[in-house]
């Protein structure tokens, strides 16, 4: 029988976890300190929620829970189904605002860490099963959200050992002007973006081949092109006129926020940022401002957000201003070696002293505040030390029955 986990998914050991828990400590204290409150939510979700529409390509990736004590085989699959596992926690956190926002105060400033599952084929930071780390502001409508969103996650990921990251900056009704002044209809607006979200993956060629066979002209796609690679690599200066020359179809409001937006990261000491007219982001949710920070170490984003004005409307049945930022956990704490060492102390007792007299010195030791637990002594002594400095341990303290040694750094031979 084959013990290995499933696929797609991991076995962590404990000096991962630590790793793990690091991070997560680095980036709670900090997400705290923005006024971020905790939250949890179900991971099992109704499937027409998880299926609304709003998940982009992620909702094809959904793992479905068929129904309880049917009677009789259904007609289709779907029929079967009346749950699913949650594929994100933006979803999930609408349906818990729509339900508690009475007793909730506004803005609603929330923070969401937990398992996410999607059906996709495994990869390098890539997992069926993974963990999210989200914040969200609910009810500010003015870019004051997303500035204090990049400027909170770009702190917290520098607290947890990622500093370096560029933010990428874009807007969903830019992309909607784009399309349009190109004559794609709104309904075919969805696979133009999922179209100009692969240019990473396939480069120009393969973008132009996918518009062209999507039933868009030659010249439409050059000028598509041309208008993109005019607003790349745009100072904060420039922004605004080159917007409003390349997409003359642009609200001026969307190009107001992406000035103020951008002037506030521009604020941020020596915060790297870029905007990035070929920034899409999969999810269908997203109405304005979107974002991702990007690492030159990892070849996906780290994180990435943006704002979602209707979502929440579906389940409170009145629109409520809504922006968010996802943390990548999985792909930071792949960037990470290893966690800081802890203070750990070994407390090696021989096999003859009394139960009371160990748990004595380890209860001394913990009364300090420090982690400390309790290990037979068995085998070589120096390679035991070994093996309990590879555990994680920084110290020891050696128990006999007629003696107690001074805690030792390990690495430390005992004389006595």
């Amino acid at each position: 029988m084959d013990n290995s986990p499933a696929r797609g998914t991991r076995d962590l050991l404990p000096a991962t976890v630590a790793v793990r828990d690091h991070v997560l400590a680095r980036i709670t204290e900090v997400y705290h300190r923005y006024g971020y409150q905790r939250i949890e939510t179900p991971a099992i979700e109704d499937i027409n929620r998880l299926t609304g529409g709003q998940g982009g390509e992620n909702e094809k990736l959904i793992y479905k829970i068929l129904r309880r004590g049917l009677t009789e085989p259904p007609a289709t699959l779907d029929e079967a189904v009346d749950l699913g596992l949650r594929f994100d926690l933006t979803v999930p956190l609408t349906r818990f605002y729509g339900n508690n926002q009475a007793v909730l105060p506004l803005p609603f400033r929330s923070f969401q860490f937990g398992p996410v599952w999607r059906a996709e084929k495994p990869q390098k930071g890539r997992y069926r099963q993974f963990n999210q780390c989200d914040i969200d502001l609910i009810g500010e409508e003015t870019v004051l959200a997303e500035a204090e969103l990049i400027e909170a996650t770009t702190e917290a990921l520098a607290a947890a050992g990622i500093p370096g990251v560029t933010v990428r900056l874009s807007d969903r009704r830019f992309l909607s002007a784009l399309a349009e002044g190109a004559g794609i209809a709104p309904e075919a607006q969805g696979g133009f973006f999922i179209t100009l979200d692969k240019l990473d993956k396939v480069g120009w060629d393969g973008v132009r081949k996918e518009f062209v066979s999507r039933g868009m002209a030659e010249e439409t796609v050059e000028g598509v092109q041309q208008a993109i690679t005019a607003l790349q690599g745009l100072d904060q200066a420039k922004l605004a006129d080159t917007l409003a020359d390349a997409v003359p179809g642009l609200a001026a409001d969307v190009i107001a926020d992406l000035v103020a937006t951008t002037g506030a990261l521009a604020g941020m000491g020596e915060l790297s940022w870029e905007f990035d007219p070929t920034l899409v982001r999969g999810m269908g949710y997203y109405t304005g401002q979107i974002f991702e920070l990007s690492h030159p170490e990892s070849a996906s984003s780290v994180a990435g957000g943006g704002r979602y004005d209707k979502l929440i409307g579906r389940s409170l049945g009145r629109d409520v201003p809504a922006c968010g930022f996802s943390i990548g956990f999985e792909r930071i704490v792949d960037l990470l070696d290893s966690a800081p060492q802890a203070d750990a102390v070994a407390v090696l007792h021989e096999a003859d002293v009394p139960v009371a007299q160990v748990m004595q010195v380890a209860r001394e030791l913990r009364a300090a505040g420090r982690q400390v637990t309790t290990i037979k002594r068995r085998g070589k002594f120096g390679a035991q030390l070994g093996r309990v400095q590879e555990w994680g341990y920084t110290s020891f303290v050696h128990v006999k029955s007629d003696s107690i040694a001074d805690e030792r750094p390990l690495g430390a031979r005992e004389t006595s």
